[in-house]
């Protein structure tokens, strides 16, 4: 570990934020209201006004801000971003911390820890899985990995920003690999909503008509996901309860009635397509948890004039 043994008299350990986007003000926020001297540097100048009104150090620079304590926490709108912020810093940040909340790929994260540790910079990222509202309090859920020292020396700084840290091991990526796995759960099912409220508003159904019966069914997903966790650790699929086939045939009627309603239906056709592959490949009597297998290693995958298989 290459952090400084920085020593401030008992009081809190100062704590340096860059990106004053929402997140970043939250993550600001929640440090101030912690009692962190607390500075804050933003590319435009003028989104840190609140924060210095609450007590915030305004820094003129990158430089600056990360010279103001042993604690940097970045938080902006992809890696690329976050080198354009922190590269010209590499001197100043040098034997102190930087803690990256950005979201962004695994490998990416792993080169940032690379790039950091060829600076002498310690380095942790991280993964925000809830909005910007839960920040500070009870409900905020933040992810992190990288060197099992360098987290628990800033463990106790991190909690000011509430709720559940969780420190995934030492692999820099494992935090944003997490992270785009429930990007991937969330945005597949939030595209499915807004198909399904167009579907239904064709059909003559008023949204707030549909909505508690979404609701309800939705509240099913908890144990769903549960149960295919366990299928698919355990690799046994099923299909007495729910089967492929099954699965493709319902896709199929989503398909047909949004297409007679002059509906798009790329995202779910495509999954039917898929699906209805697996049928043809001889696994329609098995539990649609088989599907996860299928994508990583079994299943055609068929492009523009050719045919592959994903590996």
């Amino acid at each position: 570990m290459t952090t400084h043994q920085f020593s401030y008299g008992g009081k809190s350990l100062p704590v340096t934020v860059l990106g004053l986007g929402p997140m970043g003000q939250a993550l600001a926020g929640a440090f101030l209201d912690s009692g962190h001297p607390t500075t804050v540097w933003n590319r435009t100048p003028g989104k840190a006004d609140s924060l210095a009104a609450r007590g915030a150090a305004r820094a003129g620079s990158v430089a600056e801000a990360v010279a103001a304590g042993p604690l940097t926490v970045v938080c902006v709108i992809d890696y690329e971003a976050v080198h354009a912020i922190v590269d010209s810093a590499a001197d100043a940040l040098r034997g102190r911390t930087l803690v990256n909340l950005t979201a962004d790929s695994p490998d990416q994260a792993r080169a940032m820890a690379a790039w950091a540790a060829a600076h002498g910079i310690d380095y942790l990222d991280g993964a925000i899985t809830t909005p910007t509202n839960t920040i500070g309090g009870p409900h905020a859920a933040i992810l992190y990995s990288g060197p099992d020292d360098v987290y628990a020396t800033h463990r106790t700084a991190l909690t000011a920003l509430g709720g559940t840290g969780v420190h995934l091991g030492t692999d820099p990526g494992r935090a944003a690999a997490y992270d785009v796995a429930l990007l991937d759960i969330f945005w597949t099912t939030m595209s499915g909503v807004v198909h399904a409220f167009a579907l239904a508003r064709a059909e003559g159904i008023d949204p707030t008509a549909l909505a508690p019966f979404a609701q309800a069914g939705m509240g099913a997903l908890p144990g769903i996901v549960g149960g295919y966790a366990d299928r698919i650790a355990a690799g046994e699929h099923p299909g007495d309860r729910s089967s492929i086939l099954s699965a493709s045939a319902g896709m199929e009627h989503v398909v047909r009635t949004a297409r007679a309603r002059g509906i798009d239906t790329e995202v779910l056709g495509a999954a039917r397509d898929i699906v209805r592959r697996a049928v043809d490949d001889g696994h329609g009597g098995e539990g649609f948890s088989r599907m996860s297998e299928l994508l990583m290693n079994d299943l055609p995958i068929r492009r523009p004039g050719k045919l592959s298989r994903v590996h």
